[in-house]
C-alpha cells in the first residue's frame, strides 16, 4: 500500500479543434468550445477539477489543435486557481484519440507516472476518478473504461460493450454499432497504466509494415491517398476493440449522469446537470435570494459575483448568468445560459435559451423555445452582440452574431 502512495498519476484532457466544433456554431465563432462557459465555468474547467481530486496527480495536460495563444490566459489562472500544473499541448495534425496520447508520450511520461488518465473535454459527468483509479488497480489490466447504463434506443450512437458481470472485464467493443449490441456504453473517461503505449505504437508498426508490402499498381499511385495515416490511431476501432476479451481492459459503471456536450442545447442540459451537482461538491457557487434585496432564486442558478440582478427579477431553476450582466426589474428567467455583457430590461422573459455575448433583450421581449435539448431548434440561440428590441417574441430560433431583431421570429436560423 505504501509504494501505491508515492506513485505519480497525470491527467491528459482532449480538447479537439476548431475543426471539431461545427456543430457548436454559432457560439463556437467567438471562443473556443472547450472555454465555452457552462454552469458559470468554461466546458474544460469541469474534467479539469476533477481531475484534482486524483491522488498523487502530477501533471494535466490539454492536448488539441487549436492555436496555443487561445489556451495560454486560461491554462496560467487554471494553474494558479488549483495548484496543479496544467499545460497546453498543440498537435500539428489530428493524429486521431489515441495517436494524440502517443504523440506527446516522451511530455507524459516525464514525471514516470504508473497511471495516465485521458478524458474528453466534451464529456459531462460527475467524473468518480479516484474510484476509478482503485478499482483498476484491483483489476490489475492495462486500461479501465468508465461506462453507464444507456437506453437501447440512444446507445447505438455511441460506443457499446459488453463486459463480464463478475470480473468487469471488457469482452466486446464496437463503436455506433447499427444493430444492438449492448445498453452499456462507453464515457469517454479512461485510466491506463503505460502499457498503453506500445499498444498503440503497435498498431504504428503494423500499418508500416502492411504499407510497406503493399504493392501499389500504377493507376492506384496516381489515386488520392485514401489510406488512415500510419501516425493516426483511434482509441476505440484501433485499441479497444483489438484488446477486448484479452484480459487487458475493465470497465468501471458510474450510476450517476453522464451526457456528451455536442450542440448548445446539449451545453444548457449540462449546465443543468453541473448546477445540481453543485448542491453536492460546491454550494458555495450557487446563488440564493427571497426578493428582498436579493432577487428570487429557484432551484440551482449560478450568478457571477460582476453581474447586477434586480431584486425584483425571479430566477431559476437551472439559470447561468455570467460576469457584467444586467438584468433588470420583473425580468424572469429559467433554463437558460446569460453570457458575458448581456443586458435583459423590464419584464422580459428568458427560457431555454442561451443569451450571446454583448446581446441586449428589450422590454416585454420573450426569447424561448420548447426545451427539447437534442434537437436543432429545441433551444433558442443569440450570438454574439444581438439586438432584441422591445416587445419582439423569439421562439426556437437560431441568430447569427451582430443582428437586430425588431419583429417576432419562430422556427427560423436567421444568417
Amino acid at each position: 500500500m505504501g509504494s501505491s502512495m508515492e506513485e505519480k498519476v497525470v491527467a491528459v484532457i482532449m480538447v479537439g479543434g476548431p475543426t471539431k466544433g461545427t456543430r457548436f456554431r454559432p457560439l463556437s465563432l467567438n471562443i473556443p468550445k472547450p472555454l465555452f462557459p457552462i454552469a458559470g465555468q468554461p466546458m474544460v474547467h469541469h474534467p479539469i477539477s476533477a481531475c484534482k481530486r486524483i491522488p498523487n496527480l502530477a501533471q494535466i495536460y490539454l492536448v488539441g489543435f487549436y492555436e496555443e495563444r487561445e489556451f495560454a490566459l486560461y491554462v496560467s489562472a487554471i494553474s494558479n486557481e488549483l495548484k496543479v500544473p496544467v499545460r497546453y499541448l498543440r498537435e500539428d495534425k489530428p493524429h486521431g484519440s489515441a495517436g494524440g496520447l502517443y504523440h506527446f508520450r516522451n511530455l507524459i511520461m516525464e514525471d514516470s507516472p504508473s497511471h495516465i488518465f485521458l478524458l474528453n473535454c466534451d464529456v459531462c459527468c460527475s467524473f468518480p476518478l479516484p474510484e476509478m483509479l482503485e478499482a483498476h488497480r484491483g483489476y490489475g489490466g492495462i486500461g479501465t473504461l468508465l461506462v453507464i447504463k444507456g437506453s437501447p434506443e440512444s446507445a447505438s450512437q455511441f460506443g457499446e460493450l459488453v463486459a463480464d458481470p463478475v470480473t468487469n472485464e471488457l469482452l466486446h467493443y464496437t463503436e455506433k454499432p447499427e444493430t444492438f449490441v449492448s445498453d452499456r456504453i462507453n464515457c469517454g473517461v479512461y485510466v491506463f497504466t503505460p502499457e498503453i503505449f506500445n499498444a498503440i505504437g503497435d498498431v504504428s508498426t503494423q500499418r508500416k509494415d502492411r504499407a510497406t508490402l503493399k504493392r501499389v499498381s500504377s493507376f492506384e499511385a496516381l489515386q488520392p491517398a485514401t489510406r488512415i495515416p500510419t501516425d493516426f490511431v483511434r482509441l476505440d476501432q484501433d485499441i479497444l476493440s483489438p484488446l477486448a476479451g484479452k484480459k487487458q481492459l475493465y470497465t468501471y459503471e458510474t450510476m450517476d449522469f453522464w451526457e456528451q456536450i455536442k450542440s448548445p442545447g446539449m451545453s444548457l442540459r449540462c449546465s443543468g446537470l453541473y448546477l445540481s451537482q453543485f448542491r453536492l461538491t460546491s454550494p458555495q457557487l450557487l446563488a440564493s435570494g427571497d426578493g428582498t434585496s436579493i432577487a428570487i432564486v429557484i432551484g440551482d442558478v449560478y450568478i457571477h459575483p460582476s453581474a447586477k440582478v434586480h431584486p425584483t427579477a425571479k430566477i431559476g431553476p437551472n439559470v447561468s448568468i455570467s460576469a457584467n450582466a444586467r438584468v433588470g426589474p420583473g425580468v424572469r428567467l429559467m433554463s437558460c445560459i446569460i453570457l458575458d455583457d448581456v443586458e435583459i430590461m423590464e419584464n422580459a422573459v428568458v427560457t431555454n435559451a442561451i443569451v450571446g455575448w454583448k446581446s441586449s433583450i428589450g422590454r416585454w421581449s420573450r426569447v424561448q423555445a420548447e426545451g427539447v435539448y437534442n434537437t436543432k431548434l429545441g433551444v433558442t440561440i443569440l450570438g454574439d452582440s444581438v439586438s432584441v428590441e422591445d416587445e419582439v417574441v423569439v421562439t426556437s430560433s437560431i441568430v447569427l452574431p451582430n443582428k437586430t431583431l425588431n419583429v417576432s421570429v419562430q422556427d427560423e436560423i436567421i444568417l
